[in-house]
């Protein structure tokens, strides 16, 4: 179940951010990470809304999500927040002017200082800028706006993420989200033929609204969130498709830990990181070639998540 959004209490003063912060990338996490360090002893609030304005706004054209609530509480933790209010976002909320969002949103939280990207907008028809920010907290608060930031030449964004995303190119994403793209899910039953042609494997069906790498084939880590294996992240070849080679109709992902046929993960939430993209999918005659792709592929995996951990064992 979902945290439920809530109205903001008056707390002492504070630094307030505000941003929608799906995916909780590089740029995010330098806004945080800026704000914080403008006032150390006040509490660092983040304001991040849910759902996704533009699921209220143009409904069917909103874009797939990086992580569900849950998982950008965490990550905005992890990040630096004293706080997380999340702030529902309706159309009324839309059509409030920028004067009346401040009133509403940021005033409860008695903030001293405000932090927003340089592209934040507020209010109806986005009208209000950082610009309007300033000028409605004069005498109350001040106001800093960001800049983005820039990986290799291209600027950080969800938008930018998401379109890597979809290409399979997992490893340019995670160098704008600064770490590996994960996704978290409970455990299905699924067709048991992984576990029929020697490779038993866990089965997440992610809902719709939800990104998800290009069909194919990666290395990753899969780690579980309860048993015996709680918390260790374990090498896995992971699979996104439909399994076409036995004409398969739902699209999953599909995690064979290396050298594990033990492992009991049915109802278990696991988390799933893409290190980097093997291959695409492809449709096989029968099981024998099958099955020879498949220890191929878990030997490229080996040695892509070797060279991982001694990347990040060196960092």
């Amino acid at each position: 179940m979902s945290p439920k959004p809530s109205t903001p209490a008056a707390p002492d003063r504070s630094t307030v951010v505000i941003g929608n912060f799906d995916g909780v990338h590089r740029g995010h996490r330098a806004v945080i990470e800026q704000a914080g360090a403008m006032d150390p002893e006040l509490p660092l609030v983040v304001v991040t809304f849910w759902p996704h304005p533009a699921s209220v706004l143009t409904p069917g054209r909103e874009p797939l999500l990086l992580c569900s609530l849950e998982r950008r509480i965490e990550l905005l933790e992890q990040a630096g927040a004293s706080q997380v209010r999340v702030v529902r976002f309706t159309r009324e909320l839309a059509n409030w002017s920028p004067e009346m969002f401040v009133e509403r949103v940021v005033n409860p939280l008695n903030p001293a200082h405000v932090v927003v990207g340089r592209n934040f907008r507020f209010g109806h028809r986005a009208l209000g800028t950082p610009e309007t920010l300033a000028g409605l907290g004069e005498g109350r608060f001040d106001v800093n706006s960001l800049d983005l930031v820039h990986i290799k030449g291209s600027s950080t964004s969800s938008t930018l993420i998401r379109a890597a995303i979809f290409e399979g190119k997992v490893r340019q994403a995670a160098a704008h989200l600064g770490r590996s793209f994960d996704v978290h899910q409970v455990v299905v039953m699924g067709d048991q033929r992984g576990r029929e042609l020697g490779f038993p494997t866990a089965n997440l069906v992610l809902g719709a609204e939800y990104a998800v790498p290009a069909d194919g084939v990666y290395a990753g880590w899969l780690t579980p969130g309860s048993g015996p294996e709680a918390g260790n992240r374990l090498p896995a070849a992971v699979s996104v498709g439909s399994n076409p080679t036995f004409d398969g109709l739902e699209r999953r992902i599909e995690s064979y830990v290396l050298d594990r046929t033990d492992l009991d993960l049915y109802g278990v939430e696991v988390g799933v990181e893409f290190v980097d993209r093997l291959r695409g999918q492809v449709r096989y005659e029968g099981r024998e070639p099958l099955i020879r792709q498949m220890a191929q592929d878990v030997e490229a995996c080996r040695g892509v998540l070797e060279e991982d951990s001694r990347r990040k064992a060196g960092a």
